[in-house]
């Protein structure tokens, strides 16, 4: 019989040192330091981290998780008869942003807001690539890429509502897409606590670089 596990892949140790330099980044950035910022943008831009992310969805990413087929399990439903809406409202997404505490449920790693990124982007173009094809993303935007996951993959019967959202990273969300927790042999994520890295309780998903932005402009 096979185990049940936490996540799809353990995270590197790599993926929370390419946070703590972006964290580092902010910091340097709103003292005024931009040469700093951008030098500890570009060293999060781990090619270790990429590899971590490309093994997750890349060619027979489903084999080596070991995913497997459920007597019974939820079938895919047409496009009609799936639960509606299809994302969660902002009212949800606030409050499973507040639960989770912009960590993946799955793996555990630190979450960034798309809404950040844009906004550093526009700052530090250079040091942080996103072209419109995914190789040339940088990797720990990449890699901490906030998504809001289903537990239930709406295809197969799954509401939007906040008991059926967690947040989750790029690898998690990406890594299972439609399969259910049981075909990738996954605990429920709302069921147990990842280990803390020691970033956890001060991590705010870098959302400081908007807050002083929006003073700013105040």
């Amino acid at each position: 019989m096979l185990e049940m596990r936490y996540s799809l892949a353990e995270p590197i140790p790599e993926i929370f040192a390419a946070a703590h330099s972006l964290s580092m980044a902010v910091d340097a950035h709103l003292l005024g330091n931009r040469d700093e910022a951008a030098n500890l943008i570009r060293r999060a831009d781990c090619p270790k981290v990429w590899a971590y992310i490309d093994a997750g969805w890349g060619k027979g990413a489903k084999a080596r998780y070991g995913f497997r087929a459920i007597p019974d399990a939820p079938p895919r439903l047409p496009m009609a008869d799936r639960p509606t809406p299809r994302m969660p409202t902002n009212a949800i997404k606030a409050a499973v942003k507040k639960r989770d505490r912009l960590h993946c449920k799955f793996c555990g790693i630190p979450l960034i807001d798309p809404a950040v990124r844009k906004a550093m982007r526009s700052e530090y173009p250079q040091e942080i690539g996103w072209p419109s094809t995914d190789v040339g993303k940088h990797a720990a935007f990449m890699c901490l890429w906030l998504q809001y996951d289903h537990v239930l993959p709406n295809c197969r019967g799954g509401d939007s509502s906040a008991e059926n959202i967690v947040l989750t990273c790029t690898a998690c969300n990406f890594g299972r897409m439609e399969t259910t927790l049981e075909e990738g042999r996954l605990v429920h994520p709302l069921n147990f606590s990842r280990p803390r890295w020691p970033g956890f309780e001060t991590w705010d998903g870098l959302e400081r670089f908007l807050t002083a932005r929006g003073a700013g402009n105040a």
